[in-house]
C-alpha cells in the first residue's frame, strides 16, 4: 500500500528536538489508553452497578451503549477539529474531558447521572486516538521521515494493555472501593495525559492548520457534523434495542444518511469526503471489516465477562483474572503483527482464529474448568492482535494525508457501531440473566458474523494488490 504524504513544511526546533523518541510515543499513547480502558473496565462493574440501582441486565448495557454512541460520533468530529485547528490542543481538551467525566461518575446519586458521566468520558476519549494519528503524521511531515512503524504500533499496543490491565483493574477497584472507583481513576489518567503532552509533544504551528484562508466555521463544516451525528444517532439507537426494533428510527438514520451524502457532496470541505470514500475502496472495506471485527470482538468482552459472573457463578476479581490474559496474549501478538507492512495474511489469520473462538462458545458450560474458560479468552486474545493493529496500519497507508485526523475517527465510529450493536446483540441473547443456552445462542450468532468476516477477508484484493 502506497502511503498518502504531506507536502513538507518547516521544521520547528522543538519537532526537532522530540523526533520520533520515547518521548513522543509515550505522549500520543497515553491518551490512547484512556478509551479502551473504560471500555473494559465497566465490564467487571456492570453487576455491582445494577445492584446498586436496583436495575438489570438491560438498564445498565446503557452504560456500555452511552460511550459507544458519544464516541462514535465523537471520534470523526474531533479527528476533523484536530486536522483543523491542531492535534496537541484538541488531544489536551479531551483530557479535561475525561476527567469532568470520572469526577461526574464518582458522585453520581443516579443510574441517569451516571449514563452522562459516560457520555462526557466518552467524548474526552474521543480525542486522544484522531489526535495521536494526526500528530504523528505531521510530526512525519515536519522531520520529513516516514513515521517509524514502532509508532504507529504503539498506539495499537497501548490499546491492547489498557484492554489487559482494565478487567483486572476494574476487579481490583470493584473489591477496594465499589464501582465508584472504575470512574475515579480517570482523573489521575486524564492529568497524566494532559501532563505528558504539554511537556513532550510539539505545539501546534499555524500553517498546519489546513486552508486557512477559510473562515473556520466553513472548514469544520457544522452542517456535515450535525447530519452526521442526527444519522448516527438514529441508527444507533435503533441498534441498542433489536428486541423490540424501532423501525421509524431506521428510516430517520436512511434519510440523514441521504442527507449527509447530498450535502457533502456539494461541501467545499466536507466533513465526510464522500467521493474519496467512493473512490478509495480500500479504505471503505478497511471500515466494513473493523466494523464487523469489533462487533464479534466486543459480544465476547462484554458477553463473557457477564456470563462468567452469572452463568458460571464467578466473583467480579475473578472474572476480571480470567479475562486478563486474553488481553494480556493480545498485546504480545500486536508486537508482532504491528511491524509487517503486508497485513492481508495476518487479517486473514485473525478472522481464522475469531471464527475458531466463536465456535467455541456454542460448546462450554458453567462447570466448566477454569483451565477450559482461559483457553477460549487466550483464543480472542490471539485473534484480537492479530486484527487491530494490521487494521490501523492499512488506515494509515489508505487515508489521505490532511485527512488523517477525521479518516482514523471514522473507523472508530465504525468500530462502536459494532460495540453499540454487540451491546443489544447480548441484551437480545442473555435477557435479564447469562444463563449457558444464552451464551450458545450468542456464540451461534457470533460464528456466522466470523465466518462471513474470513471469506471477505480472504478475497479482498485491495489488501493484496495495496489499491
Amino acid at each position: 500500500m502506497a502511503c498518502a504524504t504531506l507536502t513538507p513544511r518547516s521544521t520547528d526546533t522543538r519537532a526537532e528536538r522530540i523526533g520520533f523518541g520515547a518521548r513522543f510515543v509515550s505522549a500520543v499513547s497515553i491518551g490512547s489508553l484512556l478509551n479502551p480502558i473504560n471500555s473494559s473496565i465497566i465490564a467487571i462493574a456492570l453487576v455491582a452497578i445494577g445492584h446498586t440501582f436496583a436495575a438489570g441486565s438491560d438498564r445498565t448495557a446503557w452504560l456500555v451503549s452511552a460511550l459507544y454512541l458519544a464516541t462514535a460520533i465523537g471520534q470523526p468530529t474531533m479527528g476533523r477539529l484536530a486536522d483543523r485547528l491542531g492535534p496537541r490542543r484538541v488531544y489536551l481538551s479531551g483530557a479535561v474531558l475525561v476527567i469532568v467525566g470520572g469526577v461526574l461518575g464518582y458522585v453520581s446519586p443516579s443510574l441517569g447521572v451516571l449514563v452522562v458521566a459516560r457520555v462526557v468520558i466518552g467524548l474526552g476519549t474521543s480525542a486522544a486516538y484522531p489526535a495521536a494519528m494526526a500528530l504523528i503524521r505531521r510530526q512525519s511531515t515536519r522531520l520529513r521521515q516516514p513515521a517509524p512503524s514502532g509508532v504507529l504500533s504503539s498506539l495499537a499496543i497501548a490499546g491492547q494493555v489498557s484492554m489487559a490491565v482494565g478487567p483486572t483493574l476494574g476487579g481490583l477497584l470493584v473489591m477496594l472501593g465499589g464501582w465508584r472507583f472504575t470512574f475515579l481513576v480517570n482523573v489521575p489518567l486524564g492529568l497524566l495525559s494532559a501532563l505528558l503532552a504539554m511537556v513532550w509533544l510539539p505545539s501546534d504551528e499555524r500553517g498546519e492548520r489546513g486552508e486557512q484562508h477559510e473562515p473556520l466555521w466553513r472548514a469544520i463544516d457544522p452542517p456535515g457534523v450535525a447530519l452526521f451525528a442526527g444519522a448516527l444517532t438514529a441508527l444507533l439507537v435503533f441498534l441498542m434495542d433489536l428486541a423490540r426494533p424501532q423501525w421509524w428510527l431506521l428510516a430517520l438514520a436512511v434519510v440523514l444518511f441521504a442527507a449527509l451524502a447530498g450535502w457533502e457532496l456539494r461541501a467545499a470541505t466536507p466533513f465526510v469526503d464522500v467521493r474519496m470514500l467512493v473512490h478509495n475502496r480500500g479504505l471503505t472495506t478497511t471500515y466494513l471489516r473493523y466494523g464487523l471485527t469489533m462487533l464479534v470482538t466486543y459480544c465476547f468482552v462484554y458477553g463473557w465477562a457477564i456470563w462468567l459472573e452469572q452463568g458460571a457463578g464467578r466473583s467480579a476479581s475473578a472474572a476480571g483474572l480470567l479475562m486478563t490474559p486474553s488481553f494480556a496474549v493480545a498485546t504480545v501478538v500486536s508486537l508482532v503483527a504491528a511491524r509487517p507492512r503486508r497485513v492481508w495474511g495476518l487479517l486473514v489469520a485473525g478472522a481464522a482464529t475469531l471464527t475458531a473462538g466463536s465456535a467455541s462458545l456454542l460448546v462450554v458450560h458453567g462447570n466448566a474448568p477454569t483451565w477450559q474458560l482461559l483457553g477460549i479468552g487466550l483464543v480472542f486474545g490471539v485473534q484480537n492482535g492479530l486484527t487491530v493493529a494490521p487494521n490501523q496500519t492499512a488506515l494509515y497507508a489508505q487515508a489521505p494525508a490532511e485527512q488523517t485526523g477525521v479518516a482514523a475517527g471514522l473507523m472508530r465510529s465504525f468500530m462502536y457501531v459494532g460495540a453499540i450493536a454487540s451491546a443489544s446483540l447480548i441484551g437480545l441473547t442473555f435477557g435479564d440473566t447469562a444463563t449457558d443456552h444464552g451464551l450458545h445462542s450468542l456464540g451461534a450468532v457470533l460464528t456466522v458474523g466470523s465466518a462471513a468476516l474470513l471469506v471477505s477477508t480472504l478475497i479482498d484484493k485491495t489488501l493484496r494488490t495495496g489499491k
